[in-house]
């Protein structure tokens, strides 16, 4: 088991993705964040990068996207859109450290009904009609 740091926002070394890994990043990104900007998209990736970095979720890209309860898009189907090639561009820029939520491990959007937890979390970016938190 590898040992995790608690959050990391800066471009690391780590063994690069795999191409399943990054489609399937891209796959969330799509499903979550299809209408977001592009750096919307890109902090959905980083924080499925920065949950796979971090000591309290699972340590593989896939671990993360399927672990219960974690993404809405798993449950709903929506994971199993095509990406589009700006997501596919998110998920690649997410997976070579670029985190413009600065260490996010949720995020949300608040005009939807959310987990009331969520407003306890700190709150570190708002990009489109996603916040990131911790």
């Amino acid at each position: 088991s590898k040992a995790k740091p608690e959050s990391n926002s800066e471009p690391t070394s780590d063994t690069p993705l795999t191409s399943e890994e990054l489609y399937l990043m891209a796959r969330v990104i799509e499903g979550e964040a299809a209408n977001e900007p592009y750096m919307g998209k890109v902090a959905v990736g980083a924080v499925i990068m920065n949950r796979a970095r971090h000591k309290e979720f699972p340590d593989s890209i896939s671990n993360v996207v399927y672990q219960p309860m974690a993404f809405c898009v798993v449950r709903t189907g929506l994971i199993n859109r095509t990406p589009t090639e700006e997501s596919l561009r998110a998920a690649r820029a997410a997976a070579q450290g670029t985190d413009p939520t600065g260490g996010a491990l949720y995020f949300f959007n608040p005009s939807k009904k959310i987990n009331p937890w969520m407003w306890d979390r700190t709150h570190l970016a708002k990009i489109g009609n996603h916040n990131f938190a911790r």
